[in-house]
């Protein structure tokens, strides 16, 4: 899989993080059965690993599933064993060399150019510019000056309005958490996930 390729396609990565395992796979069907094929668990969600595991095994190669917020090497082995396709990691962690060590591609947190260079030669495959909110869609122009190759996927209070404002600032895609699951990811109405993932079909032209 070109992870690279796959996210430049789906411009829109789904973000869960969730109160429980059951609450995250409801939410992933919702999404899947939307139109979002690009989706993240966060291990922030208790039994975050076991949903990962059960969407993997729910869906075919063409529904991306990865890990987020994966801070520890062992959860990083974890989470491959789960069958995860993708890691994100919120820094440069221990996770983040775990996972390059095995192979998965990763996702990996930073801000600054400094540390957007250090995760592109760890060997991230793109680089999560977080919290993107801190900074706004300029901020990708300017670190795009200097670096025009690397890879920025801008996560971190992107909404339906901002978010193709980064596309258009040359992020290859947008990982969007609270503003699309809002209160589905603690048991809220999954009808109305389904209508934020809708908005943000119409908005990103997906």
């Amino acid at each position: 899989m070109d992870l690279l390729a796959e996210l430049r396609s789906r411009k829109l990565l789904a973000i869960i993080r969730a109160d429980g395992a059951d609450t995250a796979f409801a939410c992933v069907q919702t999404l899947v059965e939307a139109g979002i094929t690009a989706l993240e668990v966060s291990l922030t969600t208790p039994g975050g690993i076991e949903a990962i595991a059960k969407a993997r095994a729910q869906y075919d190669a063409s529904i991306l599933i990865g890990a987020g917020t994966v801070v520890t090497a062992d959860q990083a082995s974890a989470v491959a064993g789960a069958g995860a396709d993708f890691t994100v990691t919120p820094a440069i962690t221990r996770g983040a060399h775990r996972s390059v060590e095995l192979g998965l591609p990763l996702l990996c947190g930073a801000l600054t150019p400094t540390e957007v260079v250090a995760a592109l030669d760890l060997g991230a495959t793109a680089v999560k510019i977080f919290p993107a909110k801190v900074h706004g869609p300029g901020y990708l122009s300017e670190l795009r000056a200097p670096l025009p190759d690397a890879p920025l996927l801008a996560v971190g209070g992107v909404d339906a309005v901002s978010a193709p404002k980064y596309l258009a600032a040359g992020a290859i895609a947008v990982g969007v958490g609270s503003p699309l699951l809002g209160d589905a990811a603690t048991g809220g109405p999954l009808s109305e996930l389904s209508i934020r993932a809708s908005t943000f079909r119409t908005a990103l032209n997906i």
